[in-house]
């Protein structure tokens, strides 16, 4: 399987088409949310910025690429780790860390992003989330880490 660095545009495709291919396996979202992230401190082997994403599940499946939704629910700004360590890694202990710690901005209607975290895995959401973990790079410590 070829891994993509997170966030690239080909690793977006990649972690869509892992979800097309498991398709009725993967259960509909059980929250509606329009999400916007912005992710901050991106490597630059990455992106030469922060990079905008969005969650869309309005419609009854899980939307997800690059850019920005009109009239979110709710923006979320974190760094590219903790984002990486929640969307990848499945920590959502990590992002609990940054909220608490003041690295994750919440603006709009927080208790979407509170629902979400809510209720057990379906085991075959973890199977998407192994999948996707699977084709994902490590990240590489910057020089004099």
């Amino acid at each position: 399987m070829e891994k993509h660095k997170f966030l690239t545009p080909e690793w977006v495709a990649a972690a869509t088409q892992l979800r097309e291919d498991l398709g009725d396996e993967v259960p509909p979202p059980a929250h509606v949310v329009r999400m916007n992230q912005v992710v901050t401190d991106v490597p630059a082997d990455v992106s030469d910025g922060d990079v905008k994403a969005f969650m869309d599940t309005s419609d009854g499946e899980m939307k997800m690429g690059l850019g920005e939704l009109e009239n979110p629910d709710l923006t979320v700004t974190l760094d590219y780790a903790t984002a990486k360590a929640i969307l990848v890694d499945g920590n959502p202990q990590a992002g609990m860390q940054a909220f608490m710690a003041g690295k994750i901005k919440v603006q709009g209607d927080m208790t979407k992003l509170m629902a979400m975290q809510a209720g057990p895995i379906d085991p075959s959401a973890q199977k998407l989330a192994e999948a996707i973990s699977a084709m994902t790079e490590e990240i590489q410590p910057a020089e004099g880490a």
